[in-house]
Parts: structure tokens; C-alpha cells; sequence
């Protein structure tokens, strides 16, 4: 029950991310709370105290890049109640799929964002002929940004289907 609540959840960020750049908190919060009263009522004190340690775990993996400007509050609280819903040694596993997923993203954005893939084929034919032109990377392809709550909810599905959760 709480995975399909968690996929609701992920699906809602994703939504609001990629249309407003924003993962609010009035989804967050409320469903933070839900997850400790859910854990609590299942699990008594151990249920809660295993939801917090893993909100925590959650929240702490993002806490450096968003203090570097590497992403949004939002994702960082995203995490976090992935955490809370799932575990730490979840988010752990899902933090690993999630970093990949965002590597791939980024890596698509730099390559086809303002025709750099084709500056980079003109550049590299143009070596096999023996011509060196001038040019490179856009200094603003590198600094370009994305919502990244796509790639958190990408990571904890692959987390969750590698758990043995099966979307059928």
C-alpha cells in the first residue's frame, strides 16, 4: 500500500516539476505526515523511529548540492520522504539508480541543447582532415538545469522494481 502511494506521490512531483520547475511542499508535507502516522500505527515506535532514521538518511544524501546550488529545496524534501516512506538502506539503493538517471539526463541536455552534438561532428570531422577549428562547449550548455525530480522518481521506481514490485 505505501509503494503505490509512494508512485502517486512521485508522479504528482514529477508533474508539478516539470511544468513549474517546483516541488511543492503543500505535497510533501502532508504526505510526510501521513507516512509517520502510517508507520506508527503499522509499526508502533520502532515503525516511526525506522521512517524518521530513513527521512533523515534521505534528506542528508541531497543536503551538500542543494548547499552548492546543485538543485532545488524540493528535491532534497522529495528524497527525504522517499526515505520516510521506504527506508535508508531504500534511498540508498534508489540514490544510486537516481545518480545515474540524472548523469543520463544531463549528459542528453549538454549534447542536444543549442546544436552542440553537431558542432562537435562538424569538429571532429573536420580534424580527420586535418583542420582545427575554433569553437567548443557553450559555456551556457554546461550550466544548464533540469527538473531534477524527474530522476529522483525514476530512481526509487528502478528501486522498487529491483525490490520485486511489478507494475502489472
Amino acid at each position: 500500500m505505501i509503494d503505490i502511494f509512494l508512485i502517486l506521490i512521485l508522479l504528482i512531483c514529477v508533474i508539478t516539476d516539470v511544468r513549474s520547475r517546483k516541488i511543492y511542499n503543500k505535497v510533501i508535507y502532508p504526505s510526510l505526515m501521513v507516512t509517520f502516522i502510517y508507520h506508527f500505527a503499522t509499526f508502533g515506535w520502532d515503525g516511526l523511529s525506522h521512517s524518521f532514521l530513513g527521512f533523515l538518511i534521505g534528506f542528508g544524501l541531497l543536503l551538500i548540492p542543494y548547499f552548492m546550488g546543485g538543485m532545488g529545496a524540493g528535491d532534497v524534501k522529495l528524497l527525504g520522504l522517499i526515505g520516510a516512506m521506504k527506508g535508508g538502506a531504500f534511498v540508498f539503493q534508489s540514490f544510486f539508480y537516481i545518480a545515474i538517471i540524472g548523469a543520463i539526463i544531463a549528459l542528453g541536455i549538454i549534447l542536444f541543447r543549442k546544436g552542440i552534438l553537431k558542432s562537435m561532428t562538424y569538429y571532429m570531422a573536420s580534424l580527420r582532415q586535418g583542420v582545427v577549428l575554433k569553437g567548443g562547449i557553450a559555456r551556457g550548455s554546461l550550466t544548464a538545469t533540469y527538473p531534477y525530480g524527474v530522476a529522483i522518481a525514476g530512481g526509487a521506481v528502478m528501486g522498487l522494481i529491483f525490490q520485486g514490485w511489478t507494475l502489472i
